[in-house]
């Protein structure tokens, strides 16, 4: 609930209670930082099969700042062409070095994409050079709106809760949140109301599978 929802872990603590199970918010957040990580790669394995396999998927690449301890890092997304985030890298900075890390980061991970849309920050295209894919890159306006919107549900959990206290929460808690949000993300505006329910149960059974 914690991950999925944009709950704090009072909120969690008050539901669980609600539910008889009478635990403290640090119990929630040992659990979160114990189980969220290994639920999240067990859901990306299958992702990653099936990316590896396409290669003419489009990858949307943005970066958001993100307010710690009062200095600003910047939070990288890259989202494929299903509106999926498939990686998320947290740096202080976002010049070429930082971009070129997150870039061979997805790229190690997911493969190629053919084309690879970003907004007109510089940093994209100097790393791009040095990987030798720059004629992939696309710059032209609205194109990126895919990634601009999946920091949507990010910033609505960011809003509702209390600051990070450091990159490595940060980086933790984004991989996990994208990757849940992922599964639970059935775009029911695509598809009829007896689909969606379909796909929805499927999701909440293997969720929890995993936690059995």
């Amino acid at each position: 609930m914690y991950v999925r929802y944009s709950l704090s872990l009072r909120q969690v603590e008050d539901l669980l209670y609600e539910r008889g199970v009478d635990i403290s918010y640090e119990t929630v957040r040992a659990w979160w930082k114990r189980f969220g990580p290994v639920f999240a790669a067990e859901i990306r394995k299958k992702r990653l099969a099936s990316m590896r396999g396409l290669p003419q998927w489009r990858g949307h690449l943005d970066e958001v700042f993100v307010r710690i301890s009062g200095e600003t890092h910047y939070l990288w997304r890259a989202v494929d062409h299903e509106d999926e985030v498939l990686e998320t890298f947290v740096t202080k900075r976002r010049d070429r070095k930082a971009a070129l890390s997150f870039l061979k980061k997805t790229m190690k991970r997911f493969g190629h994409p053919k084309i690879i849309v970003t907004d007109k920050l510089r940093s994209y295209r100097a790393a791009m050079k040095v990987i030798g894919n720059e004629a992939r890159q696309k710059t032209e306006r609205w194109l990126n709106n895919r990634a601009e919107n999946s920091h949507q549900p990010f910033r609505r959990w960011e809003k509702a809760m209390a600051k990070f206290r450091s990159p490595a929460t940060l980086q933790k808690f984004a991989s996990v949140h994208a990757t849940v949000h992922n599964h639970f993300n059935q775009e029911r505006h695509l598809c009829n109301r007896q689909d969606f329910k379909l796909n929805r149960s499927a999701a909440l059974a293997e969720w929890r599978q995993l936690a059995t």
